[in-house]
């Protein structure tokens, strides 16, 4: 009988004394060092690298800029803190924006503007104010004009005179009014129906 051949290690496996209940060789320690010392090294660079660009870029900005003037400032946006959505944020960069001459750079998508637009038209059409700075003539309410306008009527234009159609032409019919020349924004419809919830949850609450 042929004996079984051992393909493995003739060597019997490490014995290890156990009876101490820890590890009794120390941890190398070399690779931790290393690798702390490679990763230090990056930052440090990565530090001076960054800080290097951002003092090139503000060279080049103070160089095309120029020096500040009256129109222009410097601001310490850190003074505004974190950019919550809320009314005293809102204040500030108002305040901010209203120290540069106009056109301004809107603050939302243009929709108070042209309420705040509406909203000077309003006072315009519904109440007397001069029309001149020599006060000779006075803007009157509209509600007034349309008074008058159907009390007196439209003055007469004399008539003029037109050539004769051609074949296969037709007489235009205007059918009056065609539309009023004006229309409230879906903004400041939203804003009218709020403000309408508000007045009755008024009403309702006295």
């Amino acid at each position: 009988m042929h004996k079984p051949e051992n393909h493995g290690s003739d060597h019997e496996p490490e014995k290890i004394d156990a009876s101490a209940g820890f590890e009794k060789s120390d941890v190398k320690i070399t690779g931790i060092l290393v690798f702390i010392t490679a990763l230090s090294i990056f930052v440090v660079v990565t530090a001076i690298l960054c800080y290097g660009i951002g003092k090139v870029i503000n060279a080049r900005m103070n160089r095309e800029d120029g020096p500040n003037n009256k129109w222009t400032k410097t601001v310490d946006i850190r003074q505004l803190g974190n950019l919550p959505n809320n009314p005293d944020l809102q204040n500030k960069v108002a305040e901010l924006t209203q120290q540069f001459p106009t056109p301004r750079v809107q603050t939302d998508d243009g929709n108070q503007d042209v309420s705040d637009l509406h909203k000077r038209e309003d006072i315009l059409l519904d109440n007397y104010s001069w029309a001149d700075a020599a006060h000779t003539r006075v803007r009157i309410p509209i509600e007034r004009a349309m008074e008058l306008i159907a009390q007196r009527g439209l003055p007469v234009a004399p008539a003029v005179q037109s050539a004769p159609l051609m074949t296969g032409e037709n007489t235009p019919v205007i059918q009056a009014p065609l539309t009023s020349g004006f229309a409230r924004t879906g903004f400041e419809l939203e804003q009218e129906a709020a403000q309408a919830i508000q007045a009755r949850r008024q009403e309702s609450n006295k």
